[in-house]
């Protein structure tokens, strides 16, 4: 279960086993300690839907950050995205046509084709 490190009894935002490994590997590949590094994830404007979904390693969290824990990885996440975020499952993809981050958001009225933009 996705726990936020700071104040448990607040909507997560989950891993999938499968987003986890893949977190742990890319830290791995840059050399950033799983136990403070971790995966940000955010929202910014632009895409075609309106808002998009950025993402970058991190070595660690900033002060004001959410941090959630599953499956030996963390994301971290700025609280102004939080609010677009919440609840939402991030998951790992690998198939023949598509490798990559999916996130499974319950905030987005729409999403484009491609699911890196929302609109909510």
């Amino acid at each position: 279960m996705a726990v936020d490190v700071a104040n448990p009894k607040i909507a997560a935002i989950h891993l999938t086993e499968r987003a986890a490994e893949r977190i742990r590997a890319l830290l791995g590949k840059e050399g950033v300690s799983p136990e403070t590094g971790g995966l940000r994830v955010g929202v910014q404007g632009g895409g075609c839907s309106g808002l998009s979904y950025a993402m970058r390693l991190e070595v660690q969290a900033r002060d004001r950050d959410k941090i959630f824990e599953e499956h030996g990885a963390r994301i971290f996440v700025d609280p102004k995205s939080f609010l677009y975020l919440s609840g939402t499952t991030l998951d790992y993809e690998m198939s023949v046509m598509r490798q990559g981050f999916v996130f499974q958001n319950p905030n987005a009225e729409r999403s484009c084709g491609c699911g890196s933009s929302f609109t909510a």
